[in-house]
């Protein structure tokens, strides 16, 4: 300890120190590794929640617009408490603040898989849930049994555990929202205060391609994990009679948080060991840079809370009364309201829109969907290098980028198939079940089969079936005698599907190609925001920029989302009484407004950064009669005043 206070005596007084110590704890470059690989565990997380969204929704029976909220609980807690990241700055351990919010993300991982473990085996029909029932789905000549079955189903209450299960759900999502408040801005301050000028940018962009790297590693995470039947670790292989094609399958959506949970554990441990201040990296121009940096460090490190909560409501004005600022940050609000749908929502649109799995959905957006709009990133920002834009520059490369968007996004809207005819259900038909209305189906099952003739009903019983094929004691073949299904009178276990499976790689490959196309406007509005506030504002703008997303896209947006694809449901889920999840949706509805809504957003970000191109140009032919008294111009912010007026200067120096 006493050797540290030496080396911290050091460092703050300007000069090198004696004898640097030796270990990898005081390296910032084993920091950045393993704040690397803290992210990407991090970030899986967030990544593994939103593509296992749907599992859980149809596990616990609830609706899109729940799901949707719990998708984006996360973001309250983090909104709460991000602000006042910004004043504790370097007053605190900043490796311990990241470990211990590291520990937090961990136990909240385990919470989230909490919930099976305290609830009972997946029952996912309650006519054919035990193993001595597969007859009862037929067709049965009285409701005798299928009444005082139900009827014996529904006495049994449900365990404590059980009924609490959506709003532990939504416990584990707020810690996993505080838990993530200091990581990054700590782990990203911590690079930059101890890292040589010339590698800190390398040490970020290296953070930047792992920030992007998790959520994907998630998807594709979840695309294995979602291939095993939900309860194996209480069924036998016997009893698991589901194939993961079926509809009412559910994937073992919690075995991924555990994983994520050990990593977590695994990467916090490092930061309980890395020191509050460490030497910074040896460089020639370090030398002369540490004194001024350490000067302006330390007003803010003596700065009173008081006087901070006094600022702060001038400063936020200040920032949110610059036009091009408030215009570039509403168009990314517009592209991360989007974006927090389509992730959440996406690989469920894929699954039931082409009838695939919800692994292979969610292997799609991750390995697909994702990476193009990473690479678009990138190549966004290597562009705006190479042409060396000004501000005004990158307002019309954005505005280009998102219109080519809107032009690449409007033939998703075609690119899909109508509803299978479920008889009873669509087209809406009464009298399509009455053949079957002396088998006494349950109002509450739900056991999908597909007749030889291509119409698809609810179960069995409602197909009219008398018959059954088995292969071994409990795998059904084929349904017979099935009096509603005309022709051969069969009926296949399994849905019938949308039947345009052949439409999924066209939609990808547009999906792709517009992810990223409208990924190429992120590196230019955000060097657009840099340039056009104070630089002593630049942090405190960032802030309210990740504030401001958080409450207008990443908070209502999946909410949103789920609330339209709510109204596209033709049959509810029952279960004693009590609405669960969706059973079929209208897919054409479905693919309009979930696409629709895309397009909205789209266009909104288009006319925020068509704006900003007018308020650009038009502030700039107003200062074009003061350039040659001021020498600067003032709205592309790519110079200070200070800067331009002392060009000023030198310009008269130069006429006189």
């Amino acid at each position: 300890m006493g050797v540290e206070e030496v080396q911290v005596t050091s460092d703050l007084s300007g000069s090198r120190p004696r004898a640097r110590p030796q270990g990898v704890f005081h390296s910032i470059k084993f920091f950045v590794l393993c704040h690397s690989l803290l992210q990407l565990a991090q970030l899986l997380v967030s990544g593994y929640m939103k593509s296992s969204i749907s599992s859980i929704e149809r596990r616990y029976g609830l609706s899109s617009q729940k799901s949707g909220l719990l998708a984006s609980f996360n973001e309250v807690g983090n909104t709460l408490l991000i602000v006042f990241v910004s004043f504790l700055g370097s007053r605190v351990h900043r490796p311990r603040f990241i470990g211990g919010g590291a520990l937090l993300a961990g136990l909240a991982s385990l919470m989230m898989a909490l919930p099976h473990f305290l609830s009972g085996p997946y029952d996912y029909s309650s006519s054919s849930s035990s193993a001595s029932s597969l007859n009862n789905s037929l067709c049965q000549s009285t409701n005798v049994f299928s009444t005082s079955s139900s009827n014996q189903s529904c006495s049994r209450p449900q365990s404590p555990a059980q009924e609490r299960v959506y709003p532990l759900l939504l416990l584990a999502q707020l810690l996993l929202g505080v838990a993530a408040v200091p990581i990054q801005p700590f782990g990203i301050s911590y690079i930059d205060d101890y890292a040589s000028k010339r590698n800190s940018p390398l040490y970020l962009g290296i953070l930047l391609a792992v920030t992007s790297i998790g959520p994907a590693l998630g998807f594709i995470t979840s695309s294995f994990m979602l291939r095993l039947y939900v309860d194996f670790d209480k069924l036998s292989t016997d009893e698991i009679r589901l194939e993961s094609r079926d509809l009412r399958w559910v994937g073992a959506w919690w075995l991924g948080f555990l994983v994520a949970a050990g990593l977590l554990f695994l990467a916090a441990l490092p930061y309980l060991f890395f020191p509050r201040v460490m030497p910074r990296e040896d460089e020639a121009d370090d030398a002369e840079s540490r004194p001024d940096e350490q000067q302006q460090t330390k007003p803010l490190q003596h700065l009173s809370v008081l006087h901070f909560l006094k600022s702060f409501p001038r400063t936020a004005l200040r920032t949110l009364q610059s036009p091009v600022f408030l215009l570039v940050v509403l168009a990314q609000v517009n592209l991360a309201a989007l974006l927090s749908g389509l992730a959440t929502f996406m690989a469920k649109f894929i699954e039931r829109q082409f009838s695939q799995t919800v692994s292979f959905s969610s292997m799609m957006i991750g390995g697909v969907g994702i990476p193009m709009a990473v690479l678009g990133t990138v190549l966004g920002g290597v562009l705006m290098r190479r042409l060396n834009l000004s501000v005004g520059g990158a307002s019309k490369l954005c505005t280009i980028a998102i219109v080519l968007c809107i032009l690449s996004s409007v033939p998703l809207l075609l690119l899909g198939c109508s509803t299978q005819r479920v008889a009873g259900v669509f087209p809406p038909d009464p009298d399509a079940l009455a053949c079957s209305a002396s088998c006494g189906c349950p109002p509450d099952v739900f056991n999908p089969v597909c007749g030889s003739d291509g119409v698809e009903f609810r179960s069995p019983c409602h197909a009219g079936c008398d018959g059954i094929e088995t292969h071994g004691k409990h795998k059904v073949t084929n349904y017979t005698e099935c009096r509603c299904v005309t022709g051969l009178g069969r009926a296949a276990p399994g849905t019938c599907g949308s039947g345009c499976a052949h439409l999924l790689r066209p939609f990808m490959a547009l999906l792709g190609i517009t992810s990223f196309i409208a990924a190429f406007s992120q590196t230019p509005s955000y060097m657009m925001i840099l340039r056009t506030v104070p630089s002593e504002d630049k942090s405190f703008a960032v802030g309210v920029q990740y504030m401001l997303f958080r409450v207008l896209a990443f908070m209502p947006g999946p909410v949103l989302y789920g609330s339209v694809i709510d109204t596209t449901c033709i049959l509810w889920g029952r279960k004693c009484d009590k609405q669960t999840s969706c059973l079929y949706y209208n897919l054409d509805r479905f693919r309009q407004r979930f696409l629709g809504l895309q397009l909205v957003f789209v266009c909104g970000g288009m006319l925020c950064f068509l704006l900003t191109v007018v308020v650009l140009r038009r502030s700039s032919r107003r200062q074009e009669p003061e350039e040659d008294g001021k020498g600067y111009e003032l709205v592309a912010g790519q110079k200070t005043p200070e800067d331009a007026s002392s060009k000023g200067r030198e310009e008269k120096g130069v006429k006189t």
